[in-house]
């Protein structure tokens, strides 16, 4: 019998061999310290306790010879024994690292979601518009916020009194955008970052805006202004490449609050990293991959080589893709493997559709090479992924997403 049901006589022989391995153990490693009369009595009661197991001797005699050899390590033991608690954290904290390091490395690898190139099916940073200052959430609601979903609130005010205007630039027929500039910072008040700055117009006095490096502020702009429309309302009159102080009917007074948001953090994964090791990747499949190998992406997003991204697997070697606004075509019918597929294509629960970009134009086609994959984002309006800069070589391929573990919102749980 095993554990509570164990004889106290067995119970007991496991306790005398824990204490010998403990006992070799010190005269290992302190017999060049011990004096020849310690080290004499260490051994000969070892030796007693060993006799004692090999001739099953009953546990109340085996009791007494563990007691005695407890007292002897105990004055010639060092920092072997007893161990000082202090030790004791340390060896604990370092093992603990070890199980989660290799846990990480070869098990299960926590991601977070930066930014929204697969939003609806998962959601990057977002930020929450609160129209109007009585909207906003309270010290009570601001902390079940930061609990929740990691809120981090921002709050501008008019330095002057006028209307609120944002500086905007027409890309192209379909979008618009709103410039800012890259600056140094800190997370948490501690680590330096990168942060995004944006500057807004209250009259002709600048009201400048900082968020993350991963945030775009554009939505929450659109949101606070323009009553949610999909871009800036530029007169048609404005051409590619240039840009105005874009009036958004706000009249403030100073002091006033010219915006008001929360940025929400992003979805937190786990990634299974043991599956691929066993079985190819299929099509559909949340797909995370680091991006150390791949020179158009690294051309275009200067910066640290070694990142992870995640996006859907849309090609296996020797696939030929398609796109036919707004459907993905695989090998000539319309790609199949995952809801998101079906839904880009009918442009529903706020999925856009796939679009021409990058290398894929109307009627161009691209074909996967061998040793690669193929991996798009579900939000194709936004993504920066294999169109513009192809495809993943096989051996970059991390894992795929098991659950969303935070924010607590009705996302967690399995992964899309």
């Amino acid at each position: 019998m095993f554990g509570p049901f164990a004889s106290v006589q067995r119970k007991m022989r496991q306790n005398a061999t824990n204490w010998l391995e403990l006992a070799e153990k010190v005269e290992h490693y302190r017999r060049d310290v011990l004096s020849a009369s310690d080290l004499r009595e260490l051994q000969d009661q070892q030796c007693t306790v060993k006799q004692q197991l090999k001739s099953k001797a009953n546990a109340s005699d085996l009791k007494l010879s563990i007691e005695r050899l407890e007292g002897t390590l105990r004055k010639s033991g060092g920092t072997l024994y007893p161990k000082r608690s202090s030790v004791e954290y340390v060896e604990f904290f370092l093992v603990a690292a070890i199980v989660i390091l290799g846990i990480r490395a070869y098990f299960f690898q926590p991601f977070k979601i930066p930014t929204n190139s697969m939003w609806p099916s998962y959601s990057g940073m977002t930020g929450a518009v609160y129209p109007d200052e009585a909207d906003e959430p309270g010290m009570i609601g601001q902390a079940f916020n930061f609990v929740t979903q990691m809120a981090q609130p921002r709050r501008v005010d008019a330095p002057v009194a006028g209307e609120v205007r944002v500086p905007v630039v027409r890309v192209n027929e379909k979008r618009n955008y709103v410039p800012y500039r890259t600056v140094r910072g800190k997370k948490w008040f501690v680590v330096p970052t990168n942060l995004r700055e944006y500057e807004l117009y209250v009259d002709d006095e600048k009201v400048s805006v900082r968020v993350p490096a991963d945030f775009d502020l554009e939505r929450v702009l659109l949101d606070s202004y323009f009553d949610g429309v999909e871009t800036f309302p530029l007169p048609a009159s404005i051409p590619v490449g240039k840009g105005v102080l874009l009036p958004t009917g706000k009249q403030v007074e100073e002091g006033d609050r010219v915006l008001a948001f929360d940025i929400l953090t992003g979805d937190w994964l786990f990634v299974d990293r043991i599956s691929y090791h066993f079985v190819k990747p299929s099509i559909g499949d949340g797909f995370v991959f680091r991006t150390d190998n791949i020179p158009r992406l690294h051309a275009m997003m200067p910066g640290p080589n070694e990142q992870y991204y995640i996006k859907r697997l849309v090609g296996a070697p020797g696939d030929t893709l398609e796109i036919r606004e707004p459907v993905l075509y695989r090998n000539g019918e319309p790609i199949e493997g995952s809801d998101a597929f079906a839904k880009n294509a009918e442009r529903v629960e706020k999925y856009p559709g796939y679009r021409y970009e990058g290398d894929m134009g109307p009627g161009q086609t691209l074909t996967v090479p061998e040793g690669q994959y193929m991996a798009f984002g579900d939000n194709s309006a936004s993504s920066l992924d294999g169109r513009y800069w192809g495809g993943v070589p096989e051996a970059d391929v991390a894992g795929r997403p098991l659950i969303i573990y935070y924010p607590f919102t009705k996302r967690w749980g399995r992964s899309p």
